[in-house]
């Protein structure tokens, strides 16, 4: 097991193209690490340049102490774990887990200890004689990352191992893997476009856009202090409400508008945000997460200063819980609209009036209908503040 280091890593392909820019990563041993960003981001070229398969335009690549920009992949000593599995056919799952130790010339013996040990662990002992026509997608997985297993690598490198599953072998997957990964300790680098695994699987999430790095944190801190909006918008399902808004009030006492609607911003806010004083009297940008938004109907005490009136115009029953969508005046803030670009925003909904969909996330006991007035309760004390003209958090 090693530490995996990268240092102002670039890779600018020959027709000019500049698919990632500058990144530092330290990858510590043992740690599990996901790569995670819409389509195009970097993250596959990156893990790529980890594995040797790219080669590296600026920059150092360490795995250890040891730089490995020139080291060709076999050498590095790590094992990949690719999305499509790349399993042999007309192997067996024993040939299959076991094939890059012969091809190390390994002795047969401790060929077979390594894969009986490694199909023991998956669950795949009952299959070691089949081939992989035989077995079902999620078997097929185990045989892949059981051939990473057999190496004993200094690091797994995953890219988008569970694409090709349906979504509930994937929750059951996702959840192998990351038992798995904490039970061998060995350092792991996993991307993926879908923000719900990085979360759940990740001792940290490395976020990159169009080849730069946007935030690297715990899924936590990621999901509570976003650096910008599009690390905010990114992270979370339903994703934040993300709309402009005027600071208004005094530096003690902020409001922020909502349309014609105004809502008032805690002390303790302003407390911890110093840069939200500075900013009153201007435009910024205010996020609201869906699950900080609840049915007043269910909160008879909540005061004045946090509800909002408007309707509701679609209902999302879940059981568990109630995704409501519901129009207000304030016109929403797309990433396209920052510095750091956003091809793949989605355009706002908007009602008949012309007002933005918002959506919240409403406990299964709301009253809420169809059509229906609805006044909502926002946890003002939960706000996120952006600048309007970069998308960077304000803070300090």
């Amino acid at each position: 097991m090693a530490a995996v280091t990268l240092e102002k890593v670039n890779k600018v392909y020959p027709n000019g193209y500049h698919a990632i820019h500058d990144l530092s990563l330290e990858i510590a041993d043992g740690e599990f690490l996901v790569l995670v960003g819409p389509s195009g981001c970097g993250k596959s070229t990156a893990l790529r340049m980890v594995a040797g398969l790219e080669d590296i335009s600026g920059g150092d690549m360490y795995i250890g102490d040891r730089v490995v920009n020139d080291v060709h992949p076999k050498d590095r000593d790590i094992a990949m774990v690719f999305q499509n599995y790349a399993l042999y056919p007309h192997m067996t799952v024993a040939e299959n887990i076991g094939f890059a130790l012969k091809l190390a010339k390994v002795p047969k013996a401790e060929i077979a200890e390594r894969v009986k040990k490694a199909a023991a662990i998956l669950d795949l002992t009952e299959n070691l004689d089949r081939k992989p026509g035989q077995l079902s997608g999620g078997q097929r997985q185990r045989v892949a990352m059981g051939r990473a297993i057999v190496r004993q690598p200094k690091a797994f490198l995953m890219d988008e191992p569970l694409s090709n599953l349906d979504a509930k072998l994937r929750v059951q997957m996702r959840a192998e893997i990351a038992r798995l990964q904490r039970d061998l300790g060995v350092t792991t680098i996993y991307v993926t476009h879908d923000q719900v695994e990085a979360m759940t699987m990740g001792d940290r999430v490395c976020v990159l856009k169009r080849g730069f790095l946007q935030q690297v944190d715990t899924p936590q801190n990621l999901y509570d202090s976003p650096d910008n909006v599009f690390v905010a918008g990114f992270i979370g399902s339903p994703s934040m409400n993300i709309m402009v808004s005027t600071l208004g009030g005094t530096a003690e006492t902020p409001t922020v508008t909502i349309g014609d609607q105004t809502l008032s911003v805690p002390p303790e806010v302003v407390a911890a945000r110093p840069a939200i004083a500075a900013s009153i009297g201007t435009e910024v940008v205010i996020g609201i997460r869906p699950e900080d938004i609840e049915d007043a109907a269910l909160l008879p005490d909540a005061p004045d200063d946090r509800r909002l009136s408007t309707t509701t115009t679609l209902l999302e029953s879940l059981g568990s819980e109630v995704i409501v969508h519901f129009p207000l005046g304030a016109e929403p803030f797309s990433i396209m609209d920052a510095e750091f670009e956003g091809e793949d925003a989605i355009e706002k909904q908007r009602d008949s009036s012309g007002k933005a969909i918002y959506t919240g996330r409403f406990s299964p006991r709301s009253m809420a209908r169809m059509g229906a007035e609805l006044e909502i309760v926002v946890d003002t004390g939960r706000l996120h503040f952006f600048d309007k003209a970069t998308g960077l958090a304000l803070r300090d």
